[in-house]
């Protein structure tokens, strides 16, 4: 079995400059051979006349490429961690044999910078469980909004903005939602939002929860509960019309303050108004992250949907009720709290035979024009959220008020 490497200025050159691996200056010991593994295997030679090279993954026990090359540059196509064996003949005679070793090695693992918030919170656990895995030095790319929140509990890391220079790197694995068999063995919407990162990084395949710090010190007195009622698409947002102002009501006769925490008290697409709940406290705006944090890490419990926050509360260790139906409950972290209804369209999202418009806010993939886009959430009655609101607060012995 053999596996296509590509010369420089091959159709990979596109997300190989986005991500920038930088040139090949690992030295191997053999004169005029140099090798890294930043952008899958990089193998640089001084002169192309006669060299053979084979790579295996010793994991699988598969010879992944055997022939001869005529380039000074080969790069494999694959980009995620495979445990490699790379040997070189010159002329018939072997000349390298080079085990892929992280141990004390600079690795580099990069989550998208400026990516959204949701994703980056389910991606960057796995850096560390890396971290400990190979007992290698991690240099994790991520904005350096994100870092601040990680930092206090990941003291190992180091935290790199894309400005920032990293010392020589031996491997730099790129996190992200593929469908790009380059970049990802299994497509990101059949494994989920963080399931798909263990197959990139070659991890156990268990969730992964990221750690957060609240403040130690109560913001607010009163009992409250935390609610965010914003995303970034309306095939994402709680469509029944009735849902948000009936259940801060009925959480408010529960003797709840709501605070709706979202960045923004209004978001429209079109004519859809998604507009902060009228009997909710506002709490919104473009607030630091920490502030988030230190609000969910002392509420009884969130309600949100398929959304940053929602990860956010999770990572602060608060109970979640989430809404979603055009996403199915693999897609993000588990919780006993999940809303969806099985009565309609749902789960459009893992479907892999739709091609979702992600640009298109008003896109509904399966039923676009029709009266039936977003059915999925529409369907979705606030008192099947009360009743889940019910069944937390008994799990977690919270105080209600009895006839409510």
């Amino acid at each position: 079995m053999t596996e296509t490497v590509c010369a420089a200025g091959s159709s990979t050159d596109k997300k190989k400059n986005e991500y920038k691996p930088g040139p090949v200056i690992m030295e191997t010991g053999v004169p005029g051979v140099r090798l890294d593994f930043n952008s899958g295997v990089r193998l640089l030679l001084e002169e192309s006349e006669g060299y053979h090279l084979r790579i295996t993954d010793r994991d699988a026990m598969i010879v992944m490429y055997d022939a001869d090359i005529s380039s000074k540059y080969v790069e494999t196509k694959k980009k995620y961690y495979i445990d490699y064996l790379v040997e070189l003949w010159k002329d018939g005679h072997k000349v390298l044999t080079h085990s892929f070793d992280l141990k004390d090695r600079n690795v580099k693992i990069c989550c998208p910078v400026g990516g959204v918030l949701g994703d980056v919170l389910a991606w960057f656990p796995y850096a560390e469980e890396f971290r400990k895995k190979h007992g290698c030095n991690v240099y994790c790319m991520v904005s350096k909004e994100h870092a601040e929140i990680f930092r206090p509990a990941y003291p190992m890391i180091r935290f790199v903005s894309e400005e920032e220079t990293v010392p020589e790197c031996y491997a730099t694995y790129y996190m992200g939602a593929y469908k790009d068999p380059s970049y990802a063995p299994v497509d990101h919407r059949q494994a989920g939002l963080s399931g798909s990162i263990p197959y990139i990084l070659g991890l156990e395949l268990k969730e992964v929860r990221p750690v957060l710090t609240p403040c130690a010190e109560r913001p607010i007195k009163e009992p409250y509960v935390c609610i965010a009622v914003q995303t970034t698409a309306q095939r994402k947002y709680w469509n029944n019309a009735r849902g948000w102002d009936y259940t801060v009501d009925y959480l408010k006769k529960l003797g709840y303050r709501v605070l709706c925490i979202d960045r923004k008290r209004a978001n429209p697409f079109g004519d859809y108004r998604n507009e902060m709940p009228a009997g909710a406290e506002d709490f919104t705006g473009d607030l630091p992250l920490q502030q988030r944090i230190d609000l969910l890490g002392h509420a009884d419990f969130f309600i949100g949907l398929s959304s940053g926050l929602s990860w956010l509360a999770w990572g602060a260790g608060t109970p979640v009720i989430m809404i979603s139906g055009f996403s199915l409950p693999q897609t993000e972290f588990y919780t006993p709290y999940r809303v969806i209804q099985y009565h309609s369209c749902y789960g459009c999202w893992n479907d892999v035979t739709v091609e979702m418009l992600t640009k298109d806010k008003l896109y509904c993939p399966r039923h676009q024009g029709t009266k039936r886009m977003f059915e999925c959430s529409r369907f979705i009655t606030p008192e099947y959220v009360c009743k889940v609101i019910d069944r937390l607060m008994a799990d977690y012995g919270l105080p209600g008020r009895e006839g409510v």
